[in-house]
């Protein structure tokens, strides 16, 4: 299904035992558009810290409710501490990953997060921190800032540039909570011209991104962005409704396998 990051801010993360906190923000990498990360604000039962929570310990979510997790409060309590306010470290993503059992997405058989589904039926318990730091030893040389794991937060507002004009600003992201993807950006166009309205742009059709001015760039003209389908939050944005905005755009959809070579 596909929902919004909108929806999963403020939702309560509940633990086998308890609840670990609320949602304040999502990480997701740049390259294949995942969601690595919840950051959860725990509140007074863990002297206000924010933690990582990854979708691979999602057991299901509640919509505009509650998300599960397969964890207990005591291994948030002992998990990896991190600035958030800061780039999260690769080190401290190996640190993380050791510590739950995780794959690492940015290398090895789950490169960039190419497993259909992020979650497991089984999760390794938690590490201690000895075997932590003995696996860091053959990280040494990683570089200290991933500059591929980004905010959803940060990257709202960026500008929409078309093949042909500026055309909108982003509002919000789509995502889909099985396989944890974002799908689509939302943007309004209501500031470039009279009647404007809030419409889809798919991840697959972004060109470029300039993080240093903030704009994310297509090939789509302004035209046929003024003449495609209008997008309604209020209304869940099924199979249909997707099929007919990628045959507006003449693309293929995501869900449709790649002809093999």
């Amino acid at each position: 299904m596909l929902r919004s990051v909108k929806e999963i801010h403020g939702c309560t993360v509940v633990a086998s035992d308890g609840d670990i906190g609320a949602v304040d923000e999502v990480y997701f990498d740049d390259v294949e558009w995942k969601i690595r990360y919840l950051v959860v604000e725990t509140g007074n039962w863990l002297t206000e810290r924010r933690v990582l929570i990854s979708p691979h310990s999602v057991q299901h979510t509640e919509r505009a409710s509650n998300i599960h997790v397969n964890l207990t409060r005591q291994q948030v309590r002992d998990s990896p501490k991190v600035d958030t306010d800061k780039p999260v470290s690769r080190q401290h993503e190996i640190e993380y990953v050791n510590y739950y059992g995780y794959p690492r997405y940015w290398d090895g058989p789950d490169l960039m997060g190419l497993s259909s589904r992020p979650s497991f039926s089984l999760i390794e318990p938690a590490r201690s921190l000895t075997s932590v730091a003995a696996q860091l030893s053959g990280a040494r040389e990683a570089p200290p800032h991933d500059v591929h794991l980004r905010s959803t937060r940060a990257v709202a507002g960026y500008r929409i540039e078309a093949a042909d004009g500026r055309i909108g600003e982003v509002s919000g992201f789509l995502f889909d909570d099985d396989a944890w993807a974002i799908r689509y950006l939302t943007f309004d166009t209501r500031k470039w011209w009279p009647g404007g309205k809030t419409v889809l742009l798919a991840t697959q059709w972004i060109d470029d991104i300039d993080w240093t001015n903030s704009t994310i760039s297509t090939t789509l003209t302004c035209d046929a962005i003024r003449h495609s389908p209008a997008y309604d939050d209020s209304v869940v944005l099924n199979r249909g409704d997707e099929t007919m905005l990628h045959d507006y755009y003449r693309k293929n959809g995501y869900w449709i396998a790649a002809p093999k070579e």
